[in-house]
């Protein structure tokens, strides 16, 4: 607040509580002015810098060929979402999954998946990955912290156990983030990918619930 000649004067934008995401996407579209991507990439993008604050992602986040439709088609015929955190599992917009048949998982804190990390000498990362060929679904793998994650998944999709429809390769941090991720984005599967060491949980449930909200929008 400013204070002139005896009366406060706002220095803020009032915005009603119900625009303030409308606003805050007119405000990101007006500073990425006339960047060239496909309309689809770009949905993808703004929510993620939305939900970041970080424009960095203009330049990090990389898509595969026809990744987004690759998404949206497999969350339509029932896909499920496969998470490698709770935080991840939380912000991922489970109702508009669940009314197109989808749902998502996270077996981090499964107690047979720690027994079988610990058993194996293996993080619970990686073990998670191997418990989700249980699932009899489609899936696709949103992983926002664990490069071991990608490491593992990567081994299954080269022995053929396992073909995920949309890797969103996005973990976090600093040992073996860059390689796990520019291994995912050689190995042919269809991504989404953060380049280099940024990403987050929050960067994965973004990705997915921007996803969600094309799905939502076309019915």
């Amino acid at each position: 607040m400013r204070r002139g000649k005896g009366r406060a004067m706002s220095v803020y934008e009032y915005t009603k509580p119900s625009e303030i995401e409308k606003r805050s996407m007119e405000i990101i579209e007006s500073r990425l002015g006339d960047i060239q991507m496909l309309p689809e990439n770009k949905t993808v993008l703004k929510r993620v810098i939305h939900t970041t604050a970080d424009f960095d992602y203009v330049k990090n986040l990389q898509f595969s060929e026809d990744a987004v439709r690759h998404g949206v088609e497999a969350l339509k015929n029932g896909a499920h979402i496969v998470t490698d955190t709770s935080m991840a599992l939380a912000g991922i917009n489970k109702a508009i999954l669940r009314s197109i048949g989808g749902d998502v998982h996270c077996f981090i804190a499964d107690p047979e998946v720690a027994a079988e990390a610990k058993a194996r000498g293996i993080t619970r990362s990686c073990a998670a990955v191997d418990h989700a060929l249980t699932l009899k679904n489609e899936l696709i793998f949103a992983v926002g912290n664990a490069p071991t994650a990608l490491i593992r998944l990567n081994e299954l999709i080269c022995e053929h156990r396992i073909n995920p429809k949309l890797v969103i390769a996005v973990p976090v941090g600093f040992v073996n983030v860059v390689e796990a991720k520019e291994a995912i984005m050689r190995i042919g599967v269809p991504y989404i990918a953060a380049a280099g060491n940024k990403g987050g949980s929050n960067v994965a449930a973004a990705i997915c619930n921007a996803l969600l909200y094309m799905i939502k929008r076309q019915q």
